[in-house]
C-alpha cells in the first residue's frame, strides 16, 4: 500500500502493479527471496488473494451484499470469484470464449449471466453454467430489468426486416424465450453497413436502466443518440440527439433525475431528464472513450461523478464541475466498479494484477477491510522513500558500446527480456568506467562547471532576458541595483508601452550612429560592432567580478615595457613646419603631458592633422629673438680668430 496521488484528496494503492510491464518470472523470484527480510516488505499485504489473472482482466463487480467479487478475464478466458469474508479466491471457472460483459441477478454470486464473444448468452450458478443461449447477432452491452425479469442485450447491425433500426434483444427469465426486441435508430438502411462485422455497422452500444425509481431504459447508439423506452408501453418515449461522436457510457443517478452519458471522443454531459440542455459539459482530456460513468456520494452527502476512458479516472464535482481527483494508472483499463458506500474502487486491466484503490475523502474502507483506515492514519505521517532497482535494462547497441556482447548467453548476470538484456547494476558500472576511464572525471568537471556558471549567473541580479536591447534592459536593472531595489516590472521594462522597444528589431538601437555616440560620449565600440564597453566610472565600480577574472585582466591591460631590440613604429605628418625639417617621432615619445588641455582633449575624438582649442594659455611666453640686422657679423657663438688669446698678445 502506498500514496499514489498527493494533495488535497489523496489516492492511496492498495493493491496492483507499480510499472506497465510485469517482471519477468526469474526477476520477480530473485526479489521476492532477496525482500524476505527487508523490513519494508515484511509490512506489505496482499489485500485479496490471487486477485489477478494471467494476461488481462475484462469486468468486475461487486455483489449486492458487499460479501462477493466476481471478475472474468483471459487468458484462458476464466472468470474468478472472490470471498471478501475470507479476502481470498473462492473458485475458478473456465469457459469456451471471451467474456464481454457479465451480471449478477441476485445479491451474491449464485446467479450470474455472462455475455461472450461467441454470439453466446451463458447462465452460471454454484454448480457450474446452467444453460445457453445463442444470440442472433453479435451483444455489446447487458442490462437487467428486475420487475419483468428480463435481460436486455443490445446487439450490433440492423435488424432482419430491413426497417433499418438495431434491436435491442429481450430474454424472458421466466418464461424462457426471446421476446419481441425493441428497435433502436442506428444509421441508413445499407445493406453492405448493416451486415454485422462490419467496419461501417451501427450498433446500440450502451444500456442503462433506472430500476430504482422510474425504470426507464436508455440506449446509446453510434450515431449519437440516447433513446428511452418505457417497459410497461414496451415502446419509445423520448429520443436525446446532437452529441459529438458515438454514445459509448451511459449512468443514471439515485433518484433517476439525472443522467450522465460519455461519448467516444472524451466529452461528459450531464442532463436533467426535465431538460433538454446539458447541465455540466467536460472533457476528459484523451481524446480517447469513455468506458465507465458512476455517481456517488460522500460521507457529507456532496454528489461526485467518475468518468474513466482507458488511460484515467477522474472524478468530478457534479454541481460545480471542478476535477475533485484523478487516478492515472499504468496500465489500460477495462472496468471500473466503485464499492457502494465506501471510498474503495476495483478496476479491470490489461495487466496481470488488478488494481484496488482507496481515496479517504470518498469515504470509509469496507466492513471486510477495516483496517486500511488505520493504516491510512499511520501513513499520514510517515515520510516516502524510492526504491531503485539493482538491474538495469540494455539494449544490444548499449551493449556493444560497452563491449558486453560477448557475454550473451554465458552468464546469469546478463538476462535476455524482451528487445533487450537486464544487466546487474555493478556490472553495468564496472564496465563503464572500463569503456570510458575518464568518466568520472568528466562527470566531475562537467558538474563543477555547471556549479560556477549557476554561481555566475546569481551574481546578475534581477536578470531579465529580452529579444531586442538586452543592453539597455541591463543597464536599466544595473541602476535599480545601485538604488538597492530589483523589480524587472518596473519602469520601462514593465510598460507595455514600452513593450515594442525589447520586442521589435525595428526599435534596435544603433551603437554606431551619430546620434548615440553624442547621447553616450562615455560608451566605446569595441572591435566587434555588436560589442560596446561603458567605461562609466559608477556602472564599472557596480560591477561584481570575481577575483580571478579581475587580477587577469588587471595583468592583460598593464602596458608592456619596451626593449632595445623591439621595432619601434614611426609616424610623419604630411604638414612640415616652415623653414624646418620634418623630423620624426616615436608614439612614445610623442605622447603628450598630463596637462590640463591635455586632460579637456583626451576625451573627446581628434580627427584631422590640426587641432584647435579655446583653453588659456600661459602667461609666460616664449620670446622670439630679436631678426639679426644685416650687413652685421654674424656672432652665432662660432668661434672667431679675433677673439684668440694668443693674438692678442
Amino acid at each position: 500500500m502506498k500514496l499514489t496521488n498527493p494533495g488535497a484528496v489523496p489516492v492511496y494503492t492498495v493493491a496492483g502493479p507499480s510499472t506497465a510491464r510485469p517482471l519477468p518470472d526469474w526477476l520477480a523470484r530473485r526479489r521476492k527471496r532477496s525482500t524476505k527480510y527487508d523490513p519494508e516488505s515484511l509490512n506489505n499485504f496482499e489485500l485479496l488473494q490471487e486477485f489477478e489473472f494471467e494476461e488481462a482482466s475484462n469486468c468486475v463487480q461487486v455483489s449486492e451484499d458487499g460479501n462477493w467479487i466476481m471478475s472474468s478475464g483471459t487468458y484462458k478466458p476464466q472468470f474468478h470469484v472472490h470471498s471478501t469474508a475470507e479476502l481470498s479466491l473462492s473458485f475458478a471457472r473456465h469457459t469456451k470464449s471471451e467474456n464481454t460483459k457479465f451480471m449478477l441477478l441476485g445479491a451474491d454470486y449464485t446467479k450470474s449471466v455472462h455475455l461472450q464473444t461467441d454470439r453466446s448468452l451463458e447462465f452460471h450458478t454454484p454448480m457450474g453454467c446452467h444453460y445457453e443461449v445463442r444470440l442472433p447477432r453479435f451483444g455489446r452491452d447487458l442490462a437487467y430489468l428486475r420487475q419483468s425479469t428480463e435481460v436486455l442485450v443490445p446487439a450490433v447491425g440492423l435488424s432482419s426486416d430491413g426497417s433499418g433500426f438495431g434491436e435491442v434483444f429481450r430474454l424472458d427469465l421466466e418464461r424462457g424465450q426471446f421476446l419481441r426486441p425493441w428497435q433502436v435508430a442506428v444509421g441508413e438502411d445499407d445493406a453492405e453497413a448493416g451486415l454485422q462485422g462490419g467496419i461501417h455497422a451501427g450498433a446500440v452500444n450502451v444500456a442503462a436502466v433506472a430500476e430504482r425509481t422510474h425504470g426507464l431504459c436508455a440506449f446509446g447508439t453510434t450515431i449519437g443518440t440516447v433513446e428511452f423506452f418505457d417497459p410497461r408501453s414496451k415502446g419509445r418515449v423520448a429520443v436525446l440527439g446532437g452529441q459529438d461522436g458515438e454514445v459509448t457510457a451511459l449512468d443514471y443517478s439515485d433518484d433517476g433525475l439525472s443522467l450522465a452519458l460519455g461519448t467516444s471522443t472524451g466529452q461528459i454531459r450531464v442532463f436533467d431528464l426535465r431538460n433538454p440542455r446539458p447541465l455540466l459539459k467536460r472533457d476528459q482530456g484523451m481524446g480517447l472513450p469513455i468506458k465507465k460513468l458512476i455517481h456517488m456520494k460522500t460521507p457529507t452527502e456532496d454528489r461526485k461523478l467518475l468518468s474513466a476512458d482507458k488511460r484515467i479516472i477522474k472524478i468530478w464535482d457534479e454541481r460545480s464541475g471542478d476535477l475533485w481527483t484523478s487516478i492515472e494508472p499504468m496500465v489500460d483499463l477495462n472496468d471500473v466498479v466503485h464499492v457502494p458506500d465506501t471510498g474503495m474502487l476495483l478496476t479491470a486491466n490489461e495487466g496481470k494484477h488488478m488494481h484496488s484503490f482507496f481515496i479517504p475523502n470518498l469515504g470509509l474502507a469496507p466492513k471486510w477491510c477495516s483496517f486500511l483506515d488505520n493504516l491510512v492514519h499511520e501513513m499520514e505521517n510517515e515520510t516516502r522513500t524510492e526504491t531503485y532497482d539493482n538491474y538495469k535494462f540494455l539494449t544490444l547497441p548499449e551493449l556493444r558500446e560497452l563491449s558486453l556482447d560477448h557475454l550473451i548467453g554465458k552468464t546469469n548476470l546478463l538476462r535476455p527480456y524482451m528487445h533487450g538484456y537486464f544487466a546487474h547494476a555493478k556490472l553495468y558500472d564496472q564496465a563503464r568506467l572500463i569503456a570510458n576511464p575518464y568518466i568520472w572525471e568528466e562527470e566531475r568537471a562537467k558538474r563543477v562547471k555547471e556549479k560556477l556558471e549557476k554561481e555566475r549567473s546569481s551574481r546578475i541580479r534581477g536578470a531579465k532576458k529580452v529579444k531586442v536591447n538586452q543592453k539597455l534592459a541591463d543597464k536599466v536593472l544595473q541602476r535599480q541595483e545601485n538604488r538597492g531595489k530589483v523589480d524587472i516590472e518596473a519602469g520601462i521594462l514593465g510598460d507595455s508601452r514600452f513593450a515594442k522597444l525589447f520586442e521589435d528589431e525595428e526599435f534596435k538601437v544603433d551603437e554606431l550612429s551619430r546620434e548615440f555616440k553624442a547621447l553616450n560620449p562615455s560608451t566605446v565600440v569595441a572591435g566587434n560592432p555588436g560589442q560596446t564597453q561603458d567605461v562609466d566610472m559608477a556602472d564599472a565600480n557596480s560591477t561584481d567580478f570575481s577575483g580571478s577574472e579581475s587580477e587577469e585582466e588587471m595583468e592583460e591591460e598593464k602596458p608592456k615595457k619596451k626593449t632595445k631590440d623591439e621595432v619601434v613604429m614611426q609616424v610623419s605628418s604630411s604638414a612640415a613646419p616652415r623653414g624646418g625639417k620634418i623630423k620624426d617621432l616615436a608614439f612614445g615619445d610623442r605622447a603628450q603631458k598630463d596637462t590640463r588641455e591635455s586632460r579637456i582633449s583626451a576625451k573627446k575624438e581628434i580627427v584631422g592633422e590640426q587641432s584647435i582649442t579655446f583653453v588659456p594659455e600661459s602667461k609666460k611666453k616664449k620670446q622670439e629673438p630679436p631678426p639679426r640686422p644685416e650687413g652685421k657679423r654674424r656672432d652665432d657663438g662660432r668661434r672667431s680668430a679675433s677673439s684668440n688669446v694668443f693674438r692678442k698678445l
